[in-house]
């Protein structure tokens, strides 16, 4: 069975940094598709950054130069390191993977098509 575990969020002035981390078990993330996703009150899930299937990040536009995802295959964990936050990164983040393997699957990306979900830290960021 898939399981995630997250930490590392807080709480952070504006123009700070945090780094966030996802322990994953029971899939090796090098087979599988991976992202980060955040959701603020009221507001639907937004995905952040995710690894295509050549291992190539992708961002969304309201974190591109500011936000990270990294992966450390050794430890099985997905990273995700956040500079110069601002207030309106306040909210939950999860880390997400895939059930399927990125041999025989198009990683989606930014999409919310995950079946394994961390669960959940909040970031907090004061202006």
């Amino acid at each position: 069975q898939v399981q995630l575990v997250q930490s590392g969020g807080n709480s952070v002035q504006a123009g700070g940094s945090l780094r966030l981390s996802c322990k994953v078990s029971g899939a090796a993330l090098g087979a599988i598709c991976m992202a980060w996703f955040r959701q603020s009150p009221g507001k639907e899930y937004e995905g952040v950054a995710a690894f295509l299937n050549d291992g190539t990040p992708t961002y969304a536009d309201s974190v591109k130069g500011r936000f990270a995802i990294s992966s450390d295959a050794a430890t099985n964990t997905l990273y995700l390191q956040m500079n110069n936050l601002e207030a309106e990164d306040t909210a939950m983040y999860y880390c997400t993977v895939s059930a399927n393997i990125r041999e025989s699957w198009t990683c989606p990306g930014l999409l919310n098509a995950y079946a394994y979900w961390g669960q959940g830290t909040q970031v907090t960021v004061s202006a």
